[in-house]
């Protein structure tokens, strides 16, 4: 039986779904609790518990977001921070759920979410490639650096995937790329001197 938040929490982000979402109905932790509904395909319960957090967490504004998105119909629209905030963290989420229908559905909005933040193939992309997705996550790294090259991260990002297949000459590249666009960008620094 979970206790306290923070093993809660913790369990529910690693997918030890068990006794949390009793334990957040039970402690009135209203946004966690509309989370496990979307995991247990809830999606109507999720919504009325999003909506009723609206005005007062702007998380929630994002959940409802994110549930028209799932849905196919979008009335409302995402800030640029809740996309930097959220977006990464809940497709991470969903995937760790084995949502993938829901996380199709929500990036088909990828070319919308770009219009509001710059960054999003970039977020899309390193959450599929943390998740062992390589071939999606490079379909959108490469939709990142076609659209907004001048992202030092993204060259960053690249870096360490040419690193991991053992390409270190295009590796290098870029990382000198990146380090054009921000001198001295300390990971880029390490992993230069590393190689």
């Amino acid at each position: 039986m979970i206790t306290d938040y923070s093993k809660a929490k913790k369990d529910f982000l690693s997918a030890k779904f068990q006794g949390c979402k009793v334990f957040f109905e039970s402690h009135n932790y209203k946004l966690e609790q509309a989370y496990c509904e979307i995991i247990l395909d809830n999606l109507k319960k999720a919504f009325d518990i999003f909506e009723s957090l609206e005005k007062t967490d702007l998380r929630a504004h994002w959940g409802l977001v994110m549930l028209e998105f799932i849905k196919g119909c979008v009335s409302r629209y995402p800030t640029y921070f809740e996309l930097r905030n959220f977006l990464e963290i809940d497709l991470n989420i969903l995937i760790t759920y084995c949502k993938g229908d829901y996380v199709e559905k929500i990036v088909r909005y990828a070319d919308f979410m770009f219009t509001i933040n710059p960054e999003v193939y970039k977020f899309i992309g390193r959450v599929f490639l943390n998740n062992g997705l390589k071939p999606q996550a490079l379909f959108f790294l490469n939709r990142a650096r076609d659209n907004f090259y001048q992202d030092p991260e993204l060259h960053y990002i690249f870096a360490e995937i040419l690193k991991d297949e053992g390409n270190y000459e295009q590796c290098k590249r870029a990382l000198t790329t990146c380090l054009d666009i921000l001198p001295n960008y300390a990971p880029a620094v390490n992993m230069l001197k590393s190689i």
